[in-house]
C-alpha cells in the first residue's frame, strides 16, 4: 500500500468534522474554503460512483444466481435420461420455446504447457529436417508461426492444438503429438453467460449488460 493510500485509510477510518472534507492529499479542508463547482464535481461523482457499485453488485448477485438456475435445469435434464453430472461441464445452450430468446453458458479453460512441449517441438524439427531434405521451407515456416510467442512470451494454444488435427501418419510426428498432450496442464477455467433476444432482423442479438456498449 502507498503512503497516499495509507493516509486516506487512516482518514476514512476517522470521523471526518462537521464542515470539513478531505481532499486527495488526505488533509482535511473547510468546506467553506473549497469552491461550489468543486463541492458540485465531488457530489456527482460520488453519487454515480455509488449508483455505479449497486449495480455491479446486481449484476454480480444476478450471474450468480442465473448459473446456478443453468446448472439445475441441466441437472433436470440430464436425470430424465437416467445421468447424473457433477460439476460444471462444457458450454450449454437454453432456447426459448418460441425461439426469440437464448442463454449461453460457455466454460473457457486456462490451458498451458510444461517443458513437453520443448520435446514435442524438437520432434517435429526432426520431422521436418527428414520432410523437406533442404527443398521446400514453407512447411517449416507454418511450424515455426505455431510455437510462435506473443510480447508477454506465451504460445498460442489455439495454433499449437490446432496441429494435434492434422492427419499425419509419421512415428516421430505422433510421438511429438503424444508430447504436447502430455504437457497441457489446466491451470484454472472461467464462465461467461450471455443472452440473446431475437431482432427485427429476425437475427439473434446479445444483450448487452456492458456499460461501454449499452
Amino acid at each position: 500500500m502507498t503512503e497516499q493510500a495509507v493516509k486516506n485509510t487512516a482518514l476514512t477510518a476517522t470521523q471526518v468534522p462537521a464542515g470539513y472534507r478531505t481532499n486527495a492529499a488526505g488533509h482535511l479542508v473547510p468546506e467553506s474554503k473549497i469552491d461550489a463547482i468543486d463541492l458540485l464535481r465531488d457530489e456527482l461523482v460520488k453519487e454515480l460512483t455509488a449508483e455505479a457499485q449497486a449495480i455491479a453488485k446486481q449484476l454480480q448477485e444476478f450471474k450468480v444466481k442465473a448459473l446456478m438456475r443453468i446448472q439445475d435445469f441441466i441437472d433436470l435434464s440430464a436425470q430424465t435420461y437416467g445421468q447424473q453430472i457433477g460439476g460444471k461441464k462444457g458450454n450449454a445452450s437454453l432456447v426459448s420455446f418460441d425461439g426469440n430468446q437464448m442463454l449461453k453458458r460457455s466454460i473457457n479453460e486456462n490451458i498451458t504447457f510444461d517443458e513437453r512441449l520443448i520435446v514435442a517441438k524438437s520432434l517435429i524439427d526432426n520431422c521436418i529436417h527428414e520432410w523437406t531434405q533442404g527443398g521446400n521451407d514453407n512447411i517449416k515456416a507454418l511450424i515455426e508461426h505455431a510455437f510462435q510467442t506473443d510480447k508477454e512470451g506465451n504460445i498460442s494454444v489455439t495454433r499449437i492444438l490446432g496441429l494435434r488435427r492434422l492427419d499425419i501418419e509419421d512415428e516421430q510426428w505422433l510421438k511429438a503429438m503424444e508430447a504436447i498432450a502430455d504437457s497441457i496442464s489446466i491451470t484454472g477455467s472461467k464462465t461467461y453467460l450471455r443472452l440473446y433476444q431475437r431482432n427485427a432482423k429476425d437475427a439473434m442479438e446479445q444483450i448487452s449488460l456492458d456499460i461501454a456498449n449499452a
